[in-house]
């Protein structure tokens, strides 16, 4: 073999073991990149700043977080928008499909856009369990009010057709508690703060309240 195919040949070695090299570097740049490219995602998302005044519903995000049947939308809120005062939701629930049943320490007014259900509603909740419900039918057009702390449940009871509500809630972000059953006491029911539709921006310690 003579020199020059040596060299060659020697070139061609080295320049494998390069490329060789650079697959894992590359690998790690390609990791890192997706790696920051959700950050920035999940920073933007949770970001007030640059947000337009007028907004698009039908653009905004919108998600079941892992509640079969329902469709959530924080229109305006507290985590998202920096709300003070209120927040908005518009939720739609498809048939069969219902709230868990659950209390807050805020007042809470529901709009129905269209379809029809049920609210259940103990309005005895301040006893030391909520106890057999009150039951009222809802329809297209229908307004209703929570007091504070009285444990509801809305639940869509049509089999033909999706209930779609406009929901503004005082004081957020809103802390609920969530029961098993109407006779479930205050004291065992789970608190779940955030909410399913705050955890992703906002990070607080879990403080317990009555």
């Amino acid at each position: 073999m003579t020199n020059r195919a040596r060299q060659q040949l020697a070139g061609s070695r080295n320049a494998r073991a390069s490329l060789t090299m650079s697959e894992p570097l590359l690998s790690f740049f390609f990791f890192f990149s997706f790696l920051l490219h959700s950050a920035i995602s999940d920073a933007s998302q949770c970001s007030v700043k640059g947000l337009p005044l007028v907004r698009n519903i039908s653009e905004l995000p919108q998600d079941n977080y892992g509640r079969e049947g329902l469709s959530h939308i924080t229109v305006a809120g507290s985590v998202l928008h920096g709300m003070n005062e209120v927040e908005v939701w518009l939720q739609t629930f498809s048939p069969g499909s219902r709230t868990p049943i659950h209390r807050h320490s805020c007042e809470e007014v529901f709009v129905v856009l269209k379809g029809s259900g049920t609210l259940y509603l103990a309005s005895n909740s301040h006893d030391k369990y909520p106890g057999k419900p009150q039951e009222f039918s809802i329809f297209p057009n229908s307004t209703f009010q929570i007091p504070v702390n009285d444990a509801h449940q809305v639940w869509n009871t049509n089999e033909d057709e999706d209930l779609q509500v406009l929901v503004v809630i005082s004081r957020p972000p809103v802390k609920v508690f969530i029961y098993n059953d109407w006779f479930m006491p205050h004291t065992a029911a789970k608190l779940k703060f955030p909410y399913y539709w705050d955890e992703k921006c906002l990070q607080l310690p879990q403080k317990d309240e009555l």
